[in-house]
């Protein structure tokens, strides 16, 4: 599939978004501001959801509960001015693939668009090799549209601020990740999230090339 570039202004980003966002925020700050939360109907009913869905789930690089990454991934969409359907997803997202998740619960729980999103960044693990499996992933997202791609930057971001804690990075992976910037780059060219994940990646993939 032909990825043309984006032609976004920036001035459509929030100046809030556009000042900086590259220092990492505290641990799920979204669940320690209720006032927030209470302005995101949606984003905290998926943070109930989620926190439920992934109970007892530990992510892998430090043993920290998995709801973790998915609450920085909405802290991200947040800061970007996304709205609260697009945060919900950003919750959401690793529901289908780590808990198994239906799609059509979330559609009724969490209207249409999340859901999409939901399904837009969600690996089809009926393909095999982790190569193709990725490739499929990306054609996905890309085809998605911009808010599908502002939740795909928001979780590569927090993803490639784990892999800071990897011993060893496999190739694979970095590869996955060089090819997650390059489609970012071209198809939301103007979001500041991106120039930060561009930072994140050249910063672990500079010492593992080494």
């Amino acid at each position: 599939m032909a990825i043309t570039p984006a032609r976004r202004s920036l001035k459509k980003f929030p100046r809030k978004f556009r000042a900086g966002v590259h220092c990492r925020p505290p641990v799920s700050p979204l669940r320690r501001q209720p006032d927030l939360m209470a302005r995101l109907p949606k984003a905290r009913a998926a943070l109930a959801y989620a926190e439920e869905r992934h109970a007892g789930q530990r992510r892998k690089v430090d043993g920290a509960p998995f709801i973790e990454h998915p609450a920085e991934v909405a802290w991200l969409l947040y800061r970007a001015g996304a709205p609260d359907y697009v945060i919900a997803a950003g919750i959401l997202h690793d529901t289908v693939e780590k808990t198994g998740a239906d799609l059509a619960e979330l559609r009724a729980r969490f209207g249409p668009r999340t859901a999409e999103l939901v399904a837009a960044v969600s690996e089809d693990r009926r393909i095999s090799g982790y190569a193709t499996r990725k490739a499929a992933l990306r054609t996905q997202v890309a085809a998605a549209g911009p808010e599908a791609l502002l939740v795909f930057a928001a979780d590569k971001v927090s993803k490639v601020r784990e892999l800071r804690m990897v011993a060893r990075i496999p190739q694979r992976r970095l590869t996955h990740y060089r090819r997650c910037v390059e489609l970012l780059e071209q198809r939301l060219s103007d979001c500041p999230l991106v120039a930060q994940l561009r930072a994140e990646f050249d910063g672990i993939a500079a010492p593992a090339l080494a």
